[in-house]
């Protein structure tokens, strides 16, 4: 590590005059940040902590959405969004203990790591994100590899999940980091379904449009029998190739739908 100054605001407003500095970098549960600066591979002169804020802490219900703050760390959700149990239950299975009670739902969407669950459940919901400055549709919100809509200085402080009315979360997941080799988000609303899927594609999180065509007539894992996601574009490594991801898609899929149902 390296020597830097370390930042507390009580409030929003605190947090977005510190963040204002130059060089400032605002630290939600650090669970990817802290490893980025003992490599060096940032070196901001300010961490502005998130956690001892109020205001983006809870778990509400308000206009049949659920809103939750931007601080709330995965075992917040895992035991406080019963309301959602399909994001319940994703927020239990993220990492392990340590990581569900230090890692935060507002640092996970802002990092948008393109393996990571949060994402699906925000994409797939057809969330809204509530940020200092104004609120943006998940649709317009996750734009590539851990790269959103977000402007410099600007602050995730809850997110609002419309509430389906069945939905289901499938993660596949890479056993040593226990991020998503691919998982996939189904949601039936009343006016349609959303099929959203992490952990596969090279731009990140994405929905599979085909796949919700078919489910919004037929809500049936039959129903999507014979469709596939092309190969190119897959994120393909040591623990797999692009095509296996690809077939990875349709999997997990069939599964959140059959578990949904």
């Amino acid at each position: 590590m390296y020597e830097f100054e370390f930042a507390r605001p009580a409030s929003v407003a605190e947090a977005v005059k510190a963040l204002s500095e130059e060089d400032a970098h605002a630290l939600g549960g650090g669970q990817t940040l802290i490893p980025t600066l003992k490599q060096r591979l940032a070196m901001p002169s300010t961490l502005v902590s998130l956690s001892g804020i109020d205001e983006m802490k809870g778990i509400r219900s308000e206009g049949g959405q659920l809103v939750i703050g931007g601080a709330m760390t995965h075992a917040d959700v895992a035991e406080g969004a019963g309301a959602y149990p399909a994001l319940a239950a994703l927020a239990g299975q993220i990492g392990d203990p340590a990581v569900r009670n230090r890692g935060t739902l507002g640092g996970s969407i802002a990092n948008n790591d393109p393996a990571a669950c949060y994402p699906a459940a925000v994409l797939g919901s057809g969330a809204t994100i509530v940020t200092n400055a104004r609120e943006i549709a998940a649709d317009d919100y996750f734009q590539s590899m851990f790269t959103t809509a977000l402007e410099e200085g600007e602050i995730v402080t809850a997110v609002k999940f419309p509430q389906p009315e069945v939905a289901n979360y499938q993660k596949f997941l890479q056993p040593a980091s226990r991020f998503a080799l691919v998982g996939v988000f189904v949601a039936r609303f009343s006016d349609g379904v959303r099929v959203a899927v992490t952990g596969a594609s090279e731009e990140g999180v994405f929905r599979w449009g085909a796949a919700e065509a078919a489910l919004a007539t037929d809500f049936s894992a039959d129903a999507i029998s014979g469709l596939t996601v092309e190969a190119d574009g897959m994120i393909g490594d040591i623990h797999g190739t692009k095509a296996y991801r690809a077939h990875l898609v349709g999997v997990m899929t069939k599964r959140a739908v059959a578990a949904a149902s």
